[in-house]
């Protein structure tokens, strides 16, 4: 085991495993942070909401207070890999960016510490690492969660949970490139406002983009959970988003499900997708957003039969 360990032999395991370079990290806070990585060789064409693999070593360090795993020798050999959507800045040096005009690519990743089944694997290694480490990332990029679909005139709502704000940014630089003339909404749902991580970004392409809307909500502020207090807003989900009127207000008009497409990511429990019984819907409990959109006459994606409203499930 020991001889296994060794410098040499895990230097050996990196230069046969890793093609990419970390090229930047900046952590948000202890649990979460935005990483851009370069591959050793150039990437593929992709679209706004695409994902590839990120992989490192078990035999790579832990980040601190997380859940201790026993790994054998055989195990510490492998490499674990993770599937991530690409981000992206939207915005460098005030300008406009898109995520396939970039040399590297963006990853907003949340730490998990601990995990019902099996200590986590990849996280607390990606926040071990540091700028100039090498890592193994996917050479190819894929997903079906994109803008296809969608016409240049029809509105745009992107409504996410956490990190599930990912591809919308890519998608929203996408969308802002080509000059698009349909109302974009994005809207996340975090626990505190420190997970807004693109908080200014978006803060400054609203200020650029007439129409542009951002709609940030928290659940864990004392706002939220002291209904004494000044500014009480009980717990703000995206389901009471759209249920209150708030989506329709940000968009500046009502729904109109011939000319609108929502994409949806992050908690399933948010997404709520619904399965068939013998011919009828069966919505999940509590009521998710697919549930409240098709009583306003949208309708999400099936095998074959695309709709618009498009979900990316995060876990």
């Amino acid at each position: 085991m020991a001889d296994s360990l060794s410098p040499t032999r895990i230097q050996e395991w990196r230069d046969r495993h890793y093609n990419a370079t970390v090229v930047d990290l900046r952590l948000i806070h202890d649990e979460l942070m935005i990483i851009r990585i370069r591959p050793d060789e150039p990437f593929p064409q992709f679209s706004g909401g695409q994902y590839t693999v990120i992989g490192l070593g078990n035999w790579e360090p832990r980040t601190s207070d997380t859940q201790a795993e026993q790994l054998s020798e055989k195990e510490l050999k492998k490499v674990v890999k993770r599937a991530y959507s690409i981000s992206c800045p939207v915005l460098a040096n005030g300008k406009l960016v898109a995520a396939h005009d970039m040399d590297y690519l963006e990853f907003y990743i949340a730490l998990v510490r601990v995990a019902d089944r099996k200590p986590p694997a990849l996280t607390p290694r990606l926040f071990a690492l540091n700028s100039g480490d090498r890592l193994f990332l996917g050479g190819k990029i894929t997903g079906h969660y994109t803008l296809e679909q969608v016409a240049d005139d029809d509105d745009v709502i992107l409504l996410a949970t956490g990190t599930g704000e990912a591809p919308h940014n890519a998608m929203l630089a996408e969308l802002l490139q080509r000059e698009h003339r349909g109302k974009i909404v994005s809207a996340v749902c975090v626990r505190y406002r420190s997970d807004l991580a693109y908080l200014d970004t978006h803060k400054q392409v609203v200020a650029d983009n007439p129409t542009y809307a951002y709609c940030p909500m928290t659940t864990r502020e004392p706002e939220n959970l002291d209904d004494a207090h000044p500014d009480y807003v009980g717990k703000q989900y995206l389901q009471k988003f759209i249920t209150s009127g708030e989506l329709e207000d940000a968009l500046g008009h009502p729904l109109n499900p011939a000319k609108t497409h929502v994409f949806l990511c992050g908690n399933p429990a948010m997404i709520g997708i619904p399965e068939i019984n013998d011919g009828q819907r069966v919505y999940p409990q509590p009521t998710g957003v697919i549930e409240i959109l098709e009583q306003r006459g949208l309708q999400a994606d099936e095998t074959g039969e695309p709709g618009n409203i498009h979900f990316e499930k995060y876990w």
